[in-house]
């Protein structure tokens, strides 16, 4: 069997010093040093108008900040294409659907993204519906810009490659990955504060630790997170 292709990042943005930035610590950043991964940061106003190279413009109907302009983005997308045809073009915005595990290891799966970070007001609607991007949103807020949000899905997805994380298992326990938030995690001392380590994790009975870590996982989901209980119980 083939040896598995470096999966690619690519990132177009007004602020490339912001990359790698935390994408080069731990094992992400291992595994970007050893080529597991790439990561290649595009720097939109390269494509900008003009001698002062513009990259965005004034509200189309008026109103505050700036928009990015269709033209500036279309030629740094292609520019990016020319050697990543294939990777799925992703626009980081707030009204996005919301990233989930699931996306993520879907996006794992591929060859890599092609992600526009915008800032300002955000992009011109019409670059994101002729080149057909996937608007993803990482959470119900709104940030600066996109650059950050970028990272998120990108140390999500790396995370997932085959030799990122050691241990297997550490991936298919997380929150998540079943539906459910994970169960509470323990280690030493065994005392603290006045607070002990569940005895069923030192009996050493692997069906009862799974039984209990199950039920907690439960219990943390109902409480804390009713819309992915409700999901989870409807599929």
């Amino acid at each position: 069997m083939a040896a598995r292709s470096p999966w690619r990042a690519k990132v177009l943005t007004l602020l490339i010093e912001l990359f790698p930035g935390p994408l080069a610590a731990s094992l992400v950043g291992d595994a970007l040093r050893t080529g597991l991964w790439s990561l290649e940061a595009i720097d939109m106003r390269r494509f900008g108008i003009g001698r002062h190279r513009a990259v965005d413009d004034t509200p189309a109907g008026g109103g505050a900040g700036m928009v990015l302009r269709a033209d500036v983005v279309a030629r740094a997308i292609d520019a990016a294409r020319a050697e990543g045809a294939d990777l799925p073009l992703i626009a980081l915005t707030p009204r996005g659907e919301v990233l989930t595990q699931a996306t993520v290891r879907e996006l794992a799966a591929g060859p890599g993204v092609l992600l526009l970070a915008g800032r300002f007001e955000g992009v011109d609607q019409r670059v994101i519906e002729v080149l057909q991007a996937r608007e993803i949103s990482i959470g119900d807020y709104v940030l600066a810009g996109g650059d950050l949000a970028a990272m998120v899905l990108i140390e999500a997805a790396v995370r997932l490659l085959p030799g990122v994380i050691g241990k297997a298992a550490s991936l298919t326990e997380e929150s998540f990955e079943a539906g459910l938030l994970e169960y509470p995690q323990f280690t030493r001392p065994r005392d603290w504060e006045g607070r002990t380590i569940p005895e069923v994790l030192l009996s050493g009975d692997h069906a009862r630790i799974a039984a209990w870590r199950r039920t907690e996982a439960e219990r943390i989901t109902r409480e804390r997170r009713p819309d992915l209980w409700a999901r989870r119980k409807g599929s």
